[in-house]
């Protein structure tokens, strides 16, 4: 089960929820304090399990989707509907209670309530008789999550998925939680049908009084005297500073998750004022995820949180959202640094995704399983880890006598190392980890630390080779928009400090596949998700604004103007769309879709950073490349919207508190006469990447059409020329510029300054 942190509830507002959510909950006490039943085993008898293979039932309406979650329970006895206007009718109708259940396919809680309630016929038979039921992939459709999740959170005191929620056919949600075991499921089942069927009055009532709450909650506005000013930043480092933890790195105790968004923070902190301190926090974290069993040492990646506070045991799966925002991180503090582990760990990213999530279009997967099959022979039998574990006899065997120090180094024992297994899934198994350092082992293998890598990194090659020979984790092979957006801006930046081609090519290459598959240029809109051909579902806030950040990197990292170009068409149609004009900030949703009852703006940087976070950035760095002062106003006035969430809790947006500093700085202003593909031009570029500077831009003045849409607004860009006809560096504050050159040490000594 994976949880959720949910956005700013007004103090008032929250109490008022959580006592009617609660007065619902009280009336279906006796179903849902029933005991809870071990997770993977069944409290309903063997007759009542389905003795049909999967594959041979009939499939019910989801057989139709393309999401890889839906298409999991295709073949479910349940009656499921997918989100939309056929299962509202059949509710409204019928006079049906509606059972929503949202969740998304590497959900490991998800597979289990799929296994043990919802291929079972005696509930399903529960559900079709009683309910409308209704199935959402919530990677698809967060803006269906997101207002159903403020619900459970507040009538819970948590979220997560499978999130599962009980609603009128009106779609006032009455009652939620997540992951309940089958005999509980079922009890609850049978008292909502029969309070629906006696106390139906009473039911809608209450779901009235927390829809309306709800959209109160969802009204999120600032006073617009917000002061913007450098204590903001200061009060948000005092937060990490009093919440880090020396020993293991992070921020906080068990589960720890990435969280990549601290380190946007603390390093734009680091740059502003020198504090050692927010770059030590970081560096450490970074050194401590690296070494951990969080990291996969053999393939690249990291899966997605710690069980742990150590980084070591993880929960699987692994997200394309996570991998992007921690390439970036490790390439950050490469660049402050020059410590070649993050180096070798943002390649290692890279390898990882290249090679197991890119489609052949060019567009990125979306992530992989958490569970896999025991063996080939046993395929049905799935465990969380399978894929990733070792028996130190399987070490052994494939590495001979390198074995030994190689177990050594990563930790192996003959006798498993994980000691916290629960549920006994990592019996005598191994999770590899850094548990020595290279001084400790070199000498029982080869006499330097070169050749001892050299080994190392043969061996590992050898266990992937070994590992690929296994059943596989699920691959949910979706393309969304905005998980896209943040991966194209990370191999950029791989581009700019690692130099490698491959690493563009590969951006270029997906944001192509996004302008041709999911943008429609008539109406310069996006579409959300892409798979097999189909794209669909319009674009949420979070699609426009990731994909824009991603556009922004690319261009200022191959200086093609048509990047630049639709990052601003691009923006303009975000602005009409997603606009608040009499709060400011950006709504997740159009308020297009009448069944999304509730307009909400997130305002949390959690796992993803939030759209409104990465939007204002945007207009920030769009204001200066454009002189355009009206996205800076909006940028501003956003900023502002989110005033109680700022000075109560700075620290729940750290992204936006990047936005902050980025906004109170004078940003370098990056102007290159010259065209873009010269020897010259690349030269004054790779100067400029060698440097972390958070808080700058780049624009290229070549005459192109880029120069020639921004000419209009910014007419210092018509008077920059080359030097003695080679490309020139302009090096500006508020486009007071410094002595043009085509030096490039003078162009370091000016970026230095």
């Amino acid at each position: 089960m994976r949880s959720k942190h949910i956005g700013l509830l007004g103090a008032a507002v929250f109490l008022i929820l959580v006592l009617v959510a609660l007065g619902m909950r009280n009336r279906f006490a006796g179903s849902v304090e029933a005991q809870e039943q071990p997770a993977g085993s069944s409290d309903l008898s063997p007759a009542a399990q389905s003795s049909v293979p999967e594959q041979e039932r009939e499939p019910n309406r989801l057989i139709h989707e393309k999401s890889p979650y839906l298409l999991q329970h295709a073949r479910n006895p349940v009656d499921w509907y997918p989100w939309g206007e056929e299962a509202f009718s059949k509710a409204r109708k019928e006079n049906r209670p509606i059972f929503l259940s949202i969740g998304y396919s590497t959900c490991h809680w998800c597979h289990v309530m799929e296994r043990e309630s919802f291929s079972n016929p005696q509930i399903a038979a529960i559900m079709n008789q009683h309910f409308v039921s209704i199935k959402v992939d919530r990677e698809e459709r967060p803006d269906v999550d997101q207002v159903y999740m403020a619900f459970v959170q507040a009538s819970t005191g948590s979220g997560g998925w499978p999130m599962s929620v009980l609603l009128t056919p009106e779609l006032e949600p009455f009652f939620g939680g997540t992951y309940l075991p089958p005999k509980r499921f079922e009890n609850l089942l049978l008292k909502v049908a029969d309070e629906w069927q006696n106390n139906r009055e009473a039911i809608l009532l209450s779901a009235g009084r927390i829809t309306d709450q709800l959209r109160a909650f969802g009204d999120v506005q600032g006073d617009g005297d917000l002061k913007l000013e450098k204590e903001l930043l200061d009060r948000t480092y005092e937060w990490y500073k009093a919440n880090y933890d020396s020993a293991q790195g992070g921020f906080g105790g068990a589960p720890k998750f990435p969280r990549p968004v601290n380190f946007n923070f603390l390093l734009s902190y680091h740059d502003r004022t020198g504090q050692m301190q927010a770059l030590e926090m970081t560096a450490r974290t970074l050194e401590k995820m690296a070494q951990g069993g969080i990291h996969d040492h053999i393939g690249g990646g990291f899966h997605r949180y710690s069980t742990d506070d150590r980084w070591f045991l993880p929960h699987f799966e692994k997200m394309l959202y996570d991998q992007a925002q921690l390439a970036s991180s490790y390439l950050d503090a490469y660049q402050i640094s020059g410590n070649p582990l993050f180096r070798e760990v943002a390649r290692g990213i890279f390898d990882y995704v290249l090679r197991d999530m890119t489609g052949e279009e060019g567009g990125f997967y979306s992530a992989e399983d958490a569970d896999s099959a025991v063996s080939h022979e046993h395929p049905d039998e799935h465990v969380e880890g399978r894929f990733y574990v070792w028996t130190y006899q399987q070490i052994v065997e494939l590495l001979g006598e390198v074995a030994t120090p190689f177990s050594e180094y990563y930790g192996v024992q003959k006798d498993g190392n994980v000691e916290r297994d629960v549920f006994g899934e990592f019996k005598k198994q191994n999770l590899l980890f850094i548990a020595a350092t290279p001084e400790q082992t070199v000498g029982k293998v080869s006499e330097s630390q070169e050749e001892l890598k050299d080994v190392f990194e043969k061996s590992r090659e050898k266990l992937l080779k070994a590992r690929e020979r296994r059943p596989r984790p699920g691959l949910d092979d979706k393309v969304l928009t905005a998980w896209n957006g943040l991966m194209i801006s990370s191999l950029a930046r791989g581009y700019q400090v690692l130099q490698e081609e491959k690493y563009l090519r590969a951006a270029e290459r997906a944001a192509t596949m996004i302008t041709e598959k999911l943008y429609d240029r008539q109406t310069g809109r996006l579409k959300r998700r892409y798979r097999e051909g189909e794209a669909a579902i319009d674009g949420l806030v979070d699609d426009y604004a990731f994909f824009i950040q991603g556009l922004l990197d690319l261009y200022e990292t191959s200086l093609d103007g048509r990047w630049l170009i639709l990052a601003m068409e691009l923006t303009e149609t975000q602005n009409r769309l997603f606009w608040d004009s009499d709060n400011g900030g950006f709504y997740s949703t159009t308020g297009e879709d009448p069944s999304i009852l509730i307009r909400m703006k997130e305002d949390y940087d959690g796992a993803e950073p939030s759209p409104n976070s990465i939007a204002v950035l945007n207009l920030l760095r769009l204001s200066q490349m454009a002189g355009n002062k009206t996205w800076r106003e909006m940028a501003q006035r956003s900023i502002q919207a989110f005033e109680r969430r700022l000075l109560s809790a700075p620290h729940a947006m750290p992204q936006m508190m990047a936005a902050v500093n980025f906004y109170l700085d004078k940003p370098k202003q990056i102007l290159i006469a010259g065209q873009r593909n010269s020897p010259d031009t690349k030269a004054i570029l790779r100067e400029v990447h060698k440097r972390f500077i958070p808080n700058k831009i780049l624009v290229l003045a070549d005459g192109g059409p880029a120069q020639q849409r921004l000419n209009a607004s910014l007419e210092i860009l018509d008077s920059l020329r080359q030097v003695d006809g080679k490309a020139t560096a302009y090096i500006c504050e508020d486009y007071v510029c410094k002595l043009p050159t085509n030096d490039v040490a003078v162009v370091a000594r000016l970026l230095d300054e």
